[in-house]
Parts: C-alpha cells; structure tokens; sequence
C-alpha cells in the first residue's frame, strides 16, 4: 500500500479553453496571482486540477460501468456520485460508515481512488490530481523548467459566432432579402497549441486493487486526453507524458468485480 507518483508535462494539442471569468462576449482563462522571485505578483492562467480529475473520474465510471452494466439499475443518486462526485444531502437511514463503508470501499475501486459524496457522508479518495502549471517564465522558479515565453505570449483569443445549425432547409435558392440580424459572436481566451505543462497525478496508499484500476483509467484517457471546455468545436485535446514513481499492481479488478457483481450493486446503493 505504498503511494504512487505520476510525475511529467501536458503538451497542448489544440487549443485550450478553461474558463475563468467572463468580461462582455469574451471567456477568460481561469489566473493565479504568482509570486515572482523578485517578489512582485504575476497573474498566471493555470488549470485546475479539479478539471483534470473530473475527466479521470468519468474515464473511470465508464470502465465501471463496462464490467459492473448497470445502467437503469442504479439510483439517480449512486449513478450521481460514481459520474460526478454526488451531493452532500440528508439520508433517512443511518450515514454510510463502519463497516458498511469499509465494504463498499472494498468491493468498489472507483470509490477508493476518487471518493464520493453520498450515504449522508463525504468519502474520501486516495487520488491527488496537481494543477497544470504552464511552462512560462512566471513559473520557472515554481517547476524548473526553462523558459522564453511569458505568460501573455502563450494566450489567444479566439473568434466564434453561432451559426444557423437547422437542417430542415428547402433546395437552395437565391436571397430575395437581407439576414433581419447578424450572427452572434463570442470570443474564447485560450492556451495556444504547442504549450506544456508540469503535471503530476498522486495516490496516497492505494490497495492493489485501487492502483491496478486507476492506472487503466489513466491509460485509457490518456489514449484521447481532453481537458478543459469546448471539446465539441475542437479545443483541449493533450498528449501526457507521465512516469510512475514505481510500477502499478498488476491486480485483475474486472475480474474482482465481475466474480462480486450483486455485492457490488447492493453496495452502491449505500451511496443514496
């Protein structure tokens, strides 16, 4: 039960989009105030590592949810907390905890590595997901990483408008008649294509069978990274380069969950 560190960089492949604030039509970047060396304050765009986590924690209910199926066989509110984390709400019965807890802990990886709030409790999770940290020269001395380009030079923004989307259209003919409006137009503040990032993923003592489930998830979302907003049009698309402090368990947690599947399902509802 020892903890495993994934440790590299997050190239962007596309253009990404994280949203922060909104001033008028435009979507900016969510900023940090950074501490420079010489003890001035730099405003930084990072991402958050509740987005990156967010991504892992679905990448990890569908691969649940491949072994286990259970669609239309879980309530809203354990199928909640498995895709997004739940809600802290009142329960009519006794909290979830003992040994109660400790099964559904046991049976289910997903909730030992991402946790949960459900059952009348918040469960922790063993997973420690880092911001990505842009590799700028406002952060070389946070991530050692030489840099030439300041934060300013990595940004862009991005022109869009809302086009007509309707597919019930007649043959073409010619316009008798000017648009009555024009297309609305929004702009994007976005990481540029090409930026790297520090990036380091933790588990704090995993079991075997929490650590062999994670690193498939990590596997299978790194096979298509995304992050971020505006995936539809094309932003956020990452290659990870990460390497483990040490090699994840080879425990078969398909065939844990498969060889338990009625406990498995009792033990989620426990999450309503």
């Amino acid at each position: 039960m020892s903890s495993i560190t994934w440790t590299g960089t997050a190239t962007a492949r596309t253009s990404i989009s994280h949203g922060g604030e909104t001033r008028g039509l435009i979507s900016m970047l969510r900023r940090e105030a950074i501490i420079q060396p010489d003890g001035t304050t730099a405003m930084v765009p990072i991402i958050s590592g509740n987005s990156l986590r967010g991504r892992l924690r679905r990448t990890g209910e569908e691969l649940l949810r491949d072994v286990l199926h259970y669609e239309g066989r879980l309530s809203p509110a354990a199928a909640h907390a498995l895709r997004s984390g739940g809600a802290l709400a009142k329960t009519a019965g006794e909290p979830l905890s003992g040994s109660r807890l400790a099964t559904l802990r046991a049976l289910i990886p997903h909730v030992g590595v991402f946790g949960a709030a459900g059952g009348g409790r918040i469960i922790d999770g063993c997973l420690q997901v880092g911001k990505l940290i842009p590799h700028v020269i406002e952060t070389a001395h946070l991530t050692g990483h030489h840099a030439t380009a300041t934060a300013f030079d990595v940004i862009q923004v991005e022109t869009y408008t809302h086009g007509d989307e309707a597919n019930d259209h007649d043959a073409v003919t010619a316009a008798t008649e000017e648009p009555d409006s024009q297309q609305m137009m929004f702009r994007v503040e976005t990481f540029r294509a090409g930026l790297t990032f520090d990036a380091q993923i933790h588990l704090q003592r995993p079991t075997d069978l929490e650590a062999a489930f994670f690193a498939d998830v990590l596997a299978t979302y790194r096979r298509r990274a995304l992050i971020g907003g505006r995936a539809a049009i094309g932003h956020g698309h990452l290659h990870l380069t990460l390497e483990p402090s040490r090699p994840a368990p080879s425990a078969d947690w398909r065939n844990h969950l498969a060889n338990h599947a009625d406990e498995a399902l009792s033990a989620l509802e426990s999450l309503r």
